[in-house]
């Protein structure tokens, strides 16, 4: 019998273990006259006695602990009848104990817990509780998403300096383009600086017809004379 499946049951005197659990309530084996039967959870509420704790002066200890100093102390058990005995009792098994908050009523059960307990021989220890990796990590089959949204982040990274990358390099282009144009631009200031250069041998030659024509108005004259 292990001592993990030993539990109190709320309304019912002496320990049990637990058989079997079902939904609305529990098979369970008295300790004391080794009986079974069914418990309903509507009415009774059951305890693990592993998962007791015990006030004291300091942190709160496991019940294994009270029932480890009363095993290893020697001391005769009190009369659970007796307030006055069973408080002298833990005041010399286990002193630490915070009597403000842990009353006569308790202290009498643990005494009764105790003895069933010895009488039943169940060694008082907690089982050993191991760490079970979860279903599916074998595979890696949980750890797997984890693992890979670093490499989709680093995609992501890549994608953004790339398209960061393709968006700045029309911006270099554009410099050439833009002396391209300038080039385009002073070449057509040239040509039409060109024609400004050409107008004066046209004026030139508007001066040299205007200098052809001067002589014939002289010329008018002389026909006059001979008439």
């Amino acid at each position: 019998m292990e001592y993990a499946k030993i539990v109190a049951v709320t309304g019912l005197p002496g320990l049990f273990e637990l058989v079997s659990s079902k939904s609305d309530g529990a098979i369970v084996k008295s300790l004391d006259d080794q009986s079974t039967k069914f418990v309903s959870s509507r009415i009774h509420n059951f305890s693990h006695l592993e998962s007791i704790e015990i006030y004291t002066v300091r942190d709160n200890v496991n019940l294994v602990d009270i029932f480890t100093a009363m095993d290893q102390s020697g001391e005769k058990a009190p009369d659970e009848k007796d307030n006055s005995a069973v408080k002298k009792y833990f005041e010399k098994v286990y002193p630490d104990l915070d009597f403000d908050r842990v009353y006569s009523s308790d202290m009498k059960k643990m005494v009764k817990w105790f003895s069933v307990l010895k009488s039943n021989n169940i060694e008082i220890k907690l089982r050993e509780i191991t760490e079970e990796a979860p279903e599916g990590s074998a595979d890696g089959d949980e750890a797997a998403p984890a693992k890979e949204e670093k490499p989709k982040a680093a995609k992501a990274a890549k994608e953004d300096v790339t398209e960061e990358k393709k968006e700045a390099a029309p911006k270099k282009k554009a410099a050439p383009k833009a002396k391209k144009e300038e080039g385009e631009g002073e070449g057509d200031e040239k040509k039409e600086a060109a024609p400004k250069k050409k107008a004066a041998p046209k004026a030139k030659k508007e001066d040299e017809e205007g200098d052809a024509e001067a002589p014939k108005k002289k010329a008018a004259p002389k026909k006059e004379a001979k008439k």
